[in-house]
């Protein structure tokens, strides 16, 4: 089967084809509606009918694409990718252009034979609108309030204020809104329950993962939630030395944005948390490594309570706690 490997931009992405003999095809589309069609054509002109489409989770820009294609009857994989920079190192690949990126990931398709890619369920996209629309409300809100702390002109500052009591309703009842969608789900209700009792996940933050993640179950093991999310350790290697740097950031940044203030809170006020970061810090480790780990935990925490589907239980980690 042919393996088509796409690099993702905004604007535009990067199609590879790469035929049985290993041969290469490829073209550049715009990120659009009628881009999306033209690959459809494209890929049908070169007979791959039948091929395997792969692509890197990256957030809304692939989204459509992923769709579109799936709903053709195109196999589709979406990879995190971080798994897609571990592939290019143990190929020794240290050029990078868009095209070369295609290419790279048409050759992982190919080898690796990644999962196939299921779009989320109709009511998961609904909460991702809702939840993200928020977000956005949220930033003007700021946007909105920063201006006015430096604005003296009477008739902007009018205006300014009645934009932020606007933006204040709309949030309000945004937030409102997705309540309600959850409360319709049994599904989403309970998971967003399950996901509640952890001491320092909020409603809030319990929505944006439920939003962003998809159903968390979808996951083979808890590394792969935190490679997804981006905090998994950093590796670095020069000779034989290899050491950990920080975390790969290769992964959802409206999830790791997500999780730092609750880790914040968890840090403080999560019995399963607060002794281990306390032992953390007398370890040597900056506040923001601490506040990392706790976040990484958190994910450890989550993905727990909805495989298991029981609720956070405070003596669940009596042991693993001391461990990063």
């Amino acid at each position: 089967m042919k393996s088509v490997g796409i690099d993702i931009a905004k604007d535009k992405f990067e199609v590879c084809l790469l035929d049985e003999e290993r041969r290469e095809k490829q073209i550049s589309l715009p990120n659009t509606r009628g881009g999306i069609n033209q690959l459809s054509r494209w890929l049908k002109k070169q007979g791959a009918i039948q091929a395997q489409l792969c692509l890197e989770a990256t957030g809304i820009y692939g989204e459509p694409l992923a769709e579109a294609m799936h709903q053709r009857g195109y196999g589709v994989s979406v990879v995190n990718p971080a798994r897609i920079k571990a592939y290019a190192a143990s190929q020794m690949r240290r050029s990078k252009t868009d095209k070369l990126d295609a290419a790279l990931i048409a050759d992982y398709c190919r080898s690796q034979q990644p999962a196939a890619w299921s779009p989320p369920a109709a009511e998961v996209k609904e909460l991702r609108a809702l939840v993200r629309h928020l977000e956005d409300l949220k930033q003007e809100h700021r946007r909105a309030k920063n201006r006015l702390e430096t604005q003296r002109e009477a008739v902007v500052v009018r205006h300014l204020k009645q934009q932020i009591r606007l933006l204040e309703q709309q949030i309000e009842q945004t937030e409102q809104a997705i309540r309600d969608h959850i409360d319709r789900h049994p599904d989403l209700k309970r998971d967003r329950d399950l996901l509640d009792s952890i001491p320092g996940i909020g409603h809030l933050t319990a929505c944006v993962l439920l939003a962003e993640l998809g159903d968390i179950r979808r996951f083979d093991d808890v590394r792969e939630l935190v490679a997804f999310v981006g905090l998994n350790p950093r590796q670095r290697q020069s000779g034989k030395k290899r050491s950990t740097q920080g975390i790969s950031r290769m992964g959802s940044a409206s999830l790791r944005a997500a999780l730092y203030m609750p880790a914040i809170v968890a840090k403080t006020h999560n019995p399963c948390l607060n002794a281990w970061a306390e032992t953390l810090t007398r370890r040597g480790l900056s506040g923001k490594q601490v506040i990392v780990a706790v976040m990484r935990k958190l994910l450890h925490l989550a993905y727990g309570v909805l495989k298991h589907e029981q609720p956070f239980d405070p003596h669940y980690l009596p042991n693993q706690a001391a461990h990063a």
